[in-house]
């Protein structure tokens, strides 16, 4: 049971790897796009949502989350890399010895300096835009503040299972043949980690970047956004290698 997609999400692992080590300039622009196309989704939701906020509606979280799937969806059928969903591809490809855990680490590391690069230049360019002002700021840095204060399990645990529903939307697009089906399980997936509050480590890169471009309190710093992604970051790799990506393969075993 799922060899054919496991051995596909192998492959994919692989390619992945050769183009890090045939054009590593290509791969950080491939990543940086992907921190872009995320960070277009946060844009939109924090927009949505801080609209929404000022006028006191009950649905915040509710339009919040039936916005977010153009992240995602922009990410796979544009293509881009993507720090958590190689979480789970890179780890399926070296435990089905496609590829090393050398080489996993080399795509995650990579990758999450390239979505940082790209989060980080569209939360700049986002801010200079005079976007970032009004009730959209004002819901942004009390977002920002939130997520630069929380317990550190708390982050973890909510990393962990964001990037179940990351990984199983990354998964689900690479099983189905059909781009309708892709998308509404990007949808599906998207929509229950933003309406839960789950916690992901690249949507938060351009949040917290434009919470630091914008004027701000002491409660939004950079060692607050560091904190943040490093609690985040360490959930999502065990949400996407180990309860995706390690446990799809083990069942696929005989």
């Amino acid at each position: 049971m799922y060899s054919e997609e496991i051995n596909k999400i192998s492959n994919v692992a692989e390619s992945k790897r050769d183009l890090l080590r045939n054009n590593k300039a290509g791969y950080l622009v491939s990543s940086a796009l992907a921190g872009i196309y995320v960070g277009i989704g946060i844009i939109l939701i924090f927009t949505l949502g801080g609209n929404l906020a000022s006028v006191n509606s009950p649905y915040v979280k509710l339009i919040m989350g039936l916005s977010f799937g153009i992240a995602l969806s922009l990410v796979i059928m544009a293509g881009s890399e993507l720090f958590t969903g190689n979480n789970m591809v890179m780890t399926i490809g070296t435990l089905n010895k496609k590829t090393t855990w050398k080489d996993t680490l080399s795509i995650w590391g990579f990758s999450f300096v390239g979505n940082l690069i790209g989060s980080m230049l569209l939360a700049l360019i986002f801010v200079n835009a005079g976007l970032a002002e009004g009730a959209v700021g004002k819901f942004i840095l009390k977002t920002a503040e939130i997520k630069m204060t929380l317990p550190p399990m708390e982050l973890f645990l909510r990393g962990l299972l964001c990037n179940i529903l990351v990984c199983l939307a990354v998964w689900c697009s690479l099983k189905m043949r059909e781009e309708v089906g892709k998308l509404i399980m990007i949808f599906w997936c998207l929509f229950a980690f933003i309406s839960s509050g789950f916690e992901h480590s690249v949507a938060n890169m351009t949040l917290l970047s434009i919470a630091l471009f914008i004027p701000h309190g002491l409660g939004v710093s950079i060692s607050g956004l560091a904190y943040n992604l490093i609690f985040v970051s360490l959930g999502n790799i065990i949400g996407g290698a180990l309860f995706v990506g390690a446990a799809y393969y083990k069942i696929s075993k005989k």
